[in-house]
Formats: structure tokens, C-alpha cells, sequence
């Protein structure tokens, strides 16, 4: 993925995906641009949109306090026929300009490598 121009994004897949793979991805672009969308036309708040929760943990869709205004199987499963092969992350959103301010190794140390 880069970003060639301002506000734009460009994807540039390999050949060894399949075309059910770049038929997957198209049909996850396609609900996100409809979720972005709704917050576009103010149906859905940006705080309370699927975009800005996610990704969804299985942890957190298997709480007993669910506060968000979608449902689980919105957050879980946005698209159709996608729980056959659902990867769930460990964790929700990354902070990557935290990581990238607070670096740190976890490789040995480099004596070890002597």
C-alpha cells in the first residue's frame, strides 16, 4: 500500500493472490466506504461509528457489557459469509505513533550473538 497523492491510497497486489482474495478485498472496501458513508450523511456519529471501534476484539465482543450502538455481529462479521474464515486480533487499535515515540527491543542482547 502507499499513498501516491493526498488523500488517496493505492494497492498494489502480488500475483500469487487469488482472485478470491482480490474479490474479498474489494467487497471489504466496498462496506467501508458505505460506513463512512453513514457517518458522511450523519446517520451514524464518527464516536459511535463501527470504523472508529474497530478492529473488535473476540474479547470484546464476547463481554457482557456491550455500549455500542451496532450490534456484535456488525462489529464481528460486516461482511456477508465472512465467519468462515473471521481472524479475530489479540488487540484493538494500535497507537503506532506511540510505538514509534517509545521504541523498544526486545531482541537479545548482542553479546549473545558472539
Amino acid at each position: 500500500m502507499s499513498f501516491p497523492v493526498s488523500g488517496t491510497l493505492m494497492i498494489e497486489p502480488t500475483e500469487s493472490e487469488s482472485l478470491a482474495e482480490l474479490d474479498r478485498f474489494c467487497e471489504a472496501m466496498i462496506v467501508i466506504k458505505a460506513e463512512i458513508d453513514q457517518v458522511a450523511n450523519g446517520s451514524v456519529s464518527a464516536e459511535d461509528s463501527v470504523l472508529r471501534h474497530a478492529p473488535h476484539t473476540a474479547q470484546a465482543l464476547m463481554d457482557d457489557q456491550w455500549d455500542r450502538p451496532y450490534s456484535r455481529s456488525t462489529a464481528a462479521f460486516p461482511l456477508p459469509g465472512m465467519s468462515a474464515d473471521k481472524f479475530f486480533p489479540p488487540v484493538g487499535r494500535v497507537d503506532n505513533a506511540w510505538g514509534d515515540r517509545h521504541l523498544s527491543c526486545s531482541c537479545p542482547p548482542l553479546e549473545s550473538y558472539s
